[in-house]
């Protein structure tokens, strides 16, 4: 029976994740629609098509490399729409010139689905009377002897006020400021000043300082903030802001990318999240449909980012950026997102199966079993601490 409910939980999250996917190409594809544009397949994932369909003109495809999916719009991006197919050049002759403007809304629509679907959701959970809600203060419970924080003169009672000389206001917040620093000693503002130096948990990869938080009454995870829905927003887009922040900031950028989780991560996350309370995966869905929109906007060949440069380009100098250009950036930074989407995947699967096989000597499972939220915590700190 247990194998079954765990088929279940698993088949839930496959459906929600692939919900995220759907609605953002879905974007795409109805804009283009709307905007008179050829449509030619819409794909959930990259590369050579498993399966695929033909339906009035439009091809659908399931492909083989599951990160993501597109539309093919032969008028918008066409070198970059076949180094998502795997396939060869696109037909430049073919091509339509469309007016950028219209580039630019086709690539804007799929990132502003994604957040009219987690506007939705985070409405839809501030209707929910059952939904759990609530900010851990960053207030410390208990210092573990002999760790970082006892080492660096944190005491409990202490109230946190910033972590490298940026406020935090929560526990989650203090989290992600002790990953985003790393191995370095670090000052604590506590009324009074204090170095802490983080140390590495050989487990999980995390850093942590080895305190624990007062009791978490409400039993509310980092990204259920608030019952109010804009909060909730800005807490998914402030998270995924620190951390772009943290990756090109000199002194950060090395701890940030160690911190990062791949998809192997993302899926653990909404599992536990789906199968712990259903509210808060729906919660853990909204935050993963915030990041995407976020992501998908940065400016990268590939990404829609990289489509609204191009036609941005074309709209200043009133030129295109020519063909072969597009497809060698394509190309060139593809083969970069499949070869990091690889490290973090293998990076995952290493933490996960240390994370599985771990077994604590009897110390270390008293000193881990005193209720709050430790920032040494296994296996559930990653999605409060990346």
């Amino acid at each position: 029976m247990e194998i079954l409910v765990t088929i279940v939980y698993i088949a839930v999250c496959v459906l929600l994740f692939a919900l995220a996917i759907l609605i953002h190409e879905f974007g795409h594809f109805v804009v283009a629609l709307r905007l008179g544009l050829r449509v030619e397949a819409f794909s959930i994932g990259f590369g050579k098509a498993i399966w695929k369909k033909k339906v009035n003109g439009v091809e659908y495809r399931l492909s083989w490399i599951p990160l993501g999916g597109y539309v093919s719009i032969p008028d918008v991006d066409p070198e970059g729409t076949k180094a998502l197919e795997g396939g060869g050049a696109a037909d430049a002759a073919a091509r339509a010139r469309i007016p950028a403007w219209k580039e630019i809304l086709v690539a804007v629509a799929g990132p502003a689905m994604n957040l009219v679907l987690a506007a939705a959701l985070a409405v839809g959970l501030s209707l929910v009377p059952q939904a759990r809600f609530g900010e851990l203060p960053a207030e410390i419970g208990d210092v573990l002897p002999g760790g970082p924080a006892a080492e660096g003169g944190l005491k409990k009672g202490d109230v946190v006020r910033s972590v490298g000389g940026r406020q935090v206001r929560t526990w989650s917040e203090m989290q992600t400021e002790v990953q985003i620093a790393g191995g370095r000693p670090v000052e604590f503002d506590v009324g009074r000043k204090l170095t802490i130096t983080p140390k590495r948990d050989e487990v999980t990869g995390a850093w942590y300082i080895m305190a624990m938080s007062v009791s978490n009454a409400t039993g509310a995870v980092a990204w259920m903030p608030s019952r109010n829905p804009l909060r909730q927003l800005a807490w998914d887009a402030g998270s995924i802001f620190r951390v772009l922040k943290g990756l090109v900031t000199p002194k950060e950028a090395k701890a940030t990318s160690q911190a990062l989780g791949g998809p192997i991560m993302i899926a653990e996350g909404l599992y536990r999240q789906v199968r712990r309370n259903s509210w808060d995966g729906i919660g853990f869905l909204r935050f993963l449909n915030v990041n995407l929109a976020v992501l998908n906007l940065l400016p990268v060949p590939v990404l829609d980012g990289g489509l609204i440069m191009f036609a941005l380009f074309a709209l200043v100098f009133r030129r295109r950026v020519p063909d072969a250009v597009v497809k060698y950036l394509s190309l060139t930074f593809m083969t970069l997102l499949i070869a990091l989407m690889g490290l973090l995947i293998y990076r995952d699967g290493r933490r996960t199966y240390r994370i599985h096989t771990f077994k604590p000597d009897a110390a270390e499972a008293a000193r881990t079993d005193g209720g709050g939220t430790n920032v040494h915590e296994r296996a559930d700190s990653g999605a409060e601490s990346r």
